[in-house]
């Protein structure tokens, strides 16, 4: 086994761990933005 081989291992995971987050963040924030236009939505019909 190489020397190198945990350091690439725990630089890969982090790479995983911190794409997942910002994908994270973005698909909330997008269902937010759903959320609050059919509030408006529902808003407007009631008016």
């Amino acid at each position: 086994m190489n020397r190198n081989t945990p350091r690439w291992t725990g630089l890969v995971a982090l790479m995983l761990i911190g794409m997942s987050l910002l994908t994270g963040c973005n698909t909330i924030q997008g269902a937010g933005e759903d959320m609050e236009r059919a509030g408006e939505e529902v808003q407007d019909a009631a008016e």
